[in-house]
């Protein structure tokens, strides 16, 4: 059955309105909500799937009626666009409590092995006076998130909204709303330790320095930035080259970084290990255990050149002169590589990164390289042992982003992924090492670029995210490490959506143990994401993943069952998708 207008309004404004077409459970003044209507599906419509070995049928419900018709617009579809706008505005009232039960196949919940789906959150969900931004967006959103099976959302916590103003004066009131609203809707939390400036990188649309005491001390001593080896300062992250020096007030950053996250667990101790399940500690730029080798920032960057190396500040070339006094080759440490091109060259153009004597196979560069991803891996090390202790007994797991550095891959050299940080080059695997430092602190592998497919991107780069992707999938399998994933740009087609589900099973044919990743988060909560063919096509993603890969069904039959319920939640995604647009 399907609701009337009378009955679906009554349900967005949470008063129950008489039935007037009929009787339910034999009683003509009884009430329909939105989660009364979800019905065991008829079971005379089967769907055939082809698969190796015998022919298996599977039952599937019949088509929903909102392809054709819908019956809140006399025979026309809703526009979800509508539900769009919420993000640009915040209006005043709040968004009234729909009864929706969790997507469900048969009346009962699925269950099963799988691959739990997280949604980010908009970057500025906290406003820069510690306020929920789009009150009304976020609220409508969690709950048409949680209406459709998924299990949780991400959120940045920003040191540069936190602590601001002053070193250890902390402002949690817009997180606290956030985590709150949460719980509410069911929702589980990965929190991210965003230690990095938001701005300047892909899909960053707003700007969020770094604290303001923290710029402040940079300004005074410019060598606490990363550097290349132009001077260039980059201001995204403080440089590794000096966590353990107390330049910052007299704290080093390490601590600073500790002192967050321990005043992060005091605050929230109520929630951790139950709404909030994950916290992905931030060691780099966006974010992510690199260096900020390739910044889009007034254009210095563009996609795919081969990025330029961070060892240029004072502090990380007084490490490097060490380490090549230590090595016997005291002139190595004056300076780092003067051959390696610019940020917009391909490896052919230089001669540190070509194919045939290339810089990067000589033993300086081998000595070089080692260092400098070296540095990068004692780095996580640090930040990691202090996470670990924060939050051990609390209940929450503990993650690591890496960044998918796809293009210049087929090369011999990798150079984009050498100027991150990565030593990974056609002769030696960069990932063991990094999965193998995670393992010692028992932490996630969070890897990105997972929706992407060696041919849709530039060959004449040699981008081969799939291959990358498998690598680190081996790495992390040997290093016994979890591995989760994430979408590096917003795709909302089926092709994205069957690459991550094909990604995150995790088959690498071979005798390894039969795994999945752990957890997959989608980038991102925004009003593309709710409009209805978008939206239509998540819900049977979200599905699929839930299922995991022992489940062998036709995306027709998940899509009919999509279908299904996208069309009893409606009302509740034009809520959402109106509040994020205004």
């Amino acid at each position: 059955m399907a609701l009337s207008i009378t009955h679906q309004i009554g349900s967005l404004s949470g008063k129950p309105i008489p039935s007037e077409s009929g009787t339910v459970s034999g009683d003509p003044t009884a009430t329909v909500s939105a989660a009364a209507i979800w019905k065991p599906h008829p079971t005379n419509l089967r769907c055939r799937i082809q698969k190796q070995g015998p022919e298996i049928d599977a039952k599937s419900p019949p088509v929903s009626p909102c392809r054709v018709t819908s019956p809140m617009l006399n025979g026309i579809r809703a526009d979800l666009s509508v539900a769009c706008q919420a993000f640009v505005t915040d209006a005043p009232a709040e968004v009234p409590e729909v009864r929706v039960r969790e997507y469900r196949e048969g009346g009962a919940q699925v269950k099963g092995k799988g691959v739990p789906v997280y949604v980010m959150m908009p970057l500025d969900s906290v406003t820069m006076g510690n306020t929920v931004n789009r009150r009304k967006a976020m609220n409508a959103s969690m709950q048409a998130l949680k209406s459709a099976g998924v299990e949780g959302v991400m959120m940045d916590v920003w040191w540069g909204l936190v602590e601001k103003d002053a070193p250890g004066a902390y402002n949690w009131n817009g997180y606290a709303e956030l985590m709150e609203m949460a719980k509410k809707h069911g929702l589980k939390v990965q929190a991210v330790m965003s230690f990095h400036q938001c701005g300047g990188n892909v899909g960053d649309s707003c700007t969020i320095p770094l604290p303001k005491w923290v710029v402040e001390e940079i300004e005074k001593d410019p060598d606490l930035a990363y550097t290349d080896q132009w001077g260039r300062r980059n201001f995204e992250y403080l440089s590794l080259g000096c966590d353990t020096l107390p330049v910052l007030k007299g704290r080093t950053p390490v601590q600073c970084y500790a002192d967050f996250m321990r005043a992060f667990r005091d605050n929230f101790k109520h929630l951790l290990g139950d709404t909030i399940m994950e916290i992905q500690v931030g060691m780099g730029p966006a974010g992510e255990l690199r260096y900020p080798s390739y910044p889009e920032q007034n254009g210095t960057w563009k996609f795919p050149g081969i990025g330029a190396f961070q060892c240029y500040d004072k502090y990380m070339i007084s490490s490097l002169k060490a380490a090549a006094e230590a090595s016997g080759k005291p002139e190595w440490g004056s300076t780092g590589p003067t051959d390696a091109g610019h940020y917009n060259n391909w490896p052919e153009d230089t001669a540190f990164f070509r194919r045939e004597g290339g810089g990067w196979n000589s033993p300086y560069g081998e000595f070089f390289l080692n260092w400098y991803s070296q540095m990068l891996l004692n780095h996580g090390e640090l930040i990691l042992s202090s996470a670990k202790s924060i939050f051990q007994g609390t209940g929450v797991k503990i993650s690591v982003k890496v960044a998918g550095i796809h293009w210049h891959y087929g090369t011999r050299s990798h150079a984009p992924e050498l100027t991150a940080g990565y030593y990974n080059t056609r002769f030696r695997d960069g990932y063991l090492p990094i999965a193998q430092m995670l393992a010692r602190h028992g932490a996630i592998f969070n890897f990105t670029c997972i929706e992407m497919r060696d041919h849709e991107q530039p060959q004449d780069a040699q981008c081969a995210p799939e291959k990358l992707v498998r690598q680190v999938a081996l790495a992390t399998s040997e290093a016994g490490v979890p591995l989760a994933g994430e979408n590096a740009l917003p795709r909302y087609d089926e092709t994205a959506h069957e690459q991550i589900l094909q990604a995150s099973s995790l088959r690498l044919d071979d005798n390894r143990e039969d795994r999945e990743m752990c957890a997959f988060t989608y980038l991102r909560m925004n009003p593309e994401l709710f409009q209805a063919d978008n939206w239509r096509r998540f819900v049977g993603f979200v599905k699929k993943m839930k299922e995991g890969k022992g489940v062998n069904r036709c995306w027709e039959q998940v899509e009919r069952e999509a279908e299904y319920f996208v069309h009893v939640t409606q009302p509740l995604v034009q809520e959402a998708a109106v509040a994020l647009m205004h």
